[in-house]
């Protein structure tokens, strides 16, 4: 059960009670406060239906605040500033409502399925080398997303956009050709300026002399670029699924651009669009600043993308009569709209930042405002390892790769790390920081609480008579028991855990659950040390087992809760570590 969801109910009763049953309590927040010393919810009741009621918010917080001072779960009542209401809970509502946790274990708060089905298209990285730090963030990002709203009831749909056509895909496979020659015995000497000289394309270059022999030497590009092309790019496509395996990233899909063009999907969707009047002929303004030496206006084939929130409407068709990227992107997410997807989120890194409003306007239009896009940007990662900034990379020419990463400190500390700050912002990657054990590693930290339940859990079961973690009812621990304000503390936390899951997941900030994480951590370890310091609060004390039941019971939750979130970062949860 949520708690803030449970007093929000509570004020909802007492304003019906009062006879307003017909406001609108939408608007109604119920949260931790931002100063733990104002109590353990918060709520806005007061300042949102005040006006509609012709009261001062002070006033009728004051009323509100009255009746809620009579629930026996609710120890003191503020009413703050102009009209904002503090609740502190009785701890013998926390004690009882804890119950659910020991009975729900790692299910404890978790929606049921709301039917609800999602796209969420993520990592995309182009198809010309391995993946690397600057696709990473988004890939976890995305990744934990989707657990996340799995998690919270939606049927998620992961999505690889394949970025296979266009000149990169023909300048990939020139590389590979010269890698051909390599393998042949030929001297290709320096890699020509934009060609990508990564040293993962000479595997490729020994494929195709094992599947061609010498033959294309003597063949002109004309002939011998389509028959590569499809190899190397089966081998770049497999290259990066297993890079991303490191990580326990897997697809539904993978999404073919070029399979876009030849299937005529956005000729299709163009002539949609024209149908509907959303594309014409038609100039643009010209460029703000001072102009390029060769600007000349001309007319274009435009899409109306400032009659769906865009800034400027887009060009569809190139000077040479192909069409640009835009059309490919209103095909591609026309196309997903078609597949049944109302609900979409795109994953962008951070040079993709001015997309956001484009693409948006694409799905609002080619969905006629039935679909939403949530498009989230990935800032960049800084690698920093002894103090420096870590840049390059000799396998792969001018990047680190995920590889590298994942050898040097493993799956869990990236995937952890990458979600230990909001999206928005650029993020250091320290290696030193991420190998120490200490509450400085906050992977080690958190995977250290989870460790120290099992620990402690071995201790019991050598210390107790006939006690098995496994095999104990911990639902009949008589659970009052539990009256120190450290333990109340930790069980505080534990049931702000569906309110902290339930908001990451509407805001599509997988981050909050790894910041809550290290704080419930840090209040288990707190206890903990406590107990150490003061032997009537240990977790296991040996002559009055009913208390020890009651304190296992709690330390048991933290691992069940710590589970849950871990499960959503896609981290493992070690029951021991040295």
């Amino acid at each position: 059960m949520d708690i803030f969801v449970h007093f929000k109910s509570i004020i909802v009763d007492i304003l019906t009670d009062m006879g307003h049953a017909d406001l609108d309590f939408s608007r109604i927040n119920t949260e931790p406060p931002r100063d733990k010393s104002h109590g353990d919810i918060a709520t806005n009741a007061a300042m949102v239906l005040a006006k509609p009621l012709g009261l001062k918010p002070r006033d009728l917080a004051l009323k509100i605040a009255e009746s809620l001072q009579t629930n026996a779960d609710i120890e003191k009542v503020d009413v703050a500033g102009p009209g904002f209401i503090n609740i502190s809970v009785a701890d013998g509502f926390y004690t009882s409502r804890f119950a659910e946790i020991v009975a729900r274990k790692e299910q404890f708060g978790k929606p049921e399925a709301n039917g609800k089905k999602l796209i969420l298209e993520f990592t995309s990285a182009n198809p010309t080398g391995p993946v690397h730090i600057g696709h990473v963030r988004g890939t976890v990002f995305g990744d934990s997303l989707a657990n996340l709203l799995q998690w919270s009831g939606y049927d998620v749909f992961r999505e690889y956009y394949v970025n296979d056509a266009g000149g990169q895909i023909v300048t990939l496979a020139r590389s590979a050709f010269l890698r051909y020659r390599e393998c042949l015995g030929d001297d290709i000497g320096q890699i020509p300026q934009g060609y990508y000289p990564g040293e993962y394309l000479k595997p490729v270059g020994q494929d195709i002399v094992d599947k061609f022999g010498d033959k294309l030497k003597s063949m002109p590009e004309a002939e011998w670029l389509p028959l590569i092309r499809d190899l190397v790019m089966s081998s770049m496509m497999k290259m990066i699924k297993q890079d991303l395996e490191l990580l326990d990233v897997k697809f539904d899909n993978y999404f073919s651009e070029s399979e876009l063009h030849a299937s005529g999907a956005i000729d299709k969707s163009l002539a949609d669009m024209r149908a509907r009047g959303l594309v014409y002929e038609g100039v643009l303004p010209p460029p703000k600043g001072q102009l390029p030496d060769d600007y000349e206006e001309r007319e274009q084939t435009l899409f109306r993308a400032t009659d769906w929130g865009d800034d400027i409407d887009r060009p569809l068709i190139k000077s040479d009569g192909s069409y640009t990227y835009f059309a490919a992107d209103i095909a591609y997410h026309r196309d997903k709209y078609m597949r049944g997807f109302n609900e979409q989120i795109d994953v962008l890194g951070a040079d993709h930042g001015g997309y956001v409003k484009r693409l948006k306007a694409i799905v609002r239009a080619v969905s006629n405002d039935e679909a939403e896009l949530d498009v989230k940007i990935c800032q960049i990662v800084k690698l920093v390892k002894n103090g420096e900034v870590q840049t390059m990379s000799k396998r792969s020419g001018n990047f680190i790769t995920l590889k590298e990463l994942h050898s040097e400190v493993g799956k869990d500390p990236i995937r952890f790390m990458m979600l230990y700050r909001k999206n928005e912002a650029p993020l250091d990657f320290d290696y030193d920081k991420v190998t120490e054990k200490s509450r400085d590693n906050p992977v080690f930290y958190v995977q250290y609480a989870h460790a120290r339940v099992h620990s402690i859990m071995r201790q019991a079961k050598e210390t107790l008579a006939n006690f098995d973690m496994d095999e104990f009812d911990f639902t009949k621990a008589n659970l009052a028991l539990l009256t120190d304000s450290s333990e109340i503390g930790v069980i505080k936390s534990l049931l702000n855990w569906p309110k902290t899951a339930n908001v990451a997941a509407e805001f599509h900030e997988p981050h909050r659950i790894s910041f809550y994480l290290y704080e419930l951590a840090a209040q288990f370890h707190s206890l903990w040390n406590k107990g150490k310091e003061m032997p009537q609060l240990r977790f296991i004390v040996s002559e009055d087992e009913e208390l020890t039941h009651a304190r296992l019971a709690l330390v048991r939750s933290v691992a069940y809760i710590l589970k849950a979130g871990l499960d959503i970062l896609g981290v493992n949860t070690p029951k021991e570590m040295r």
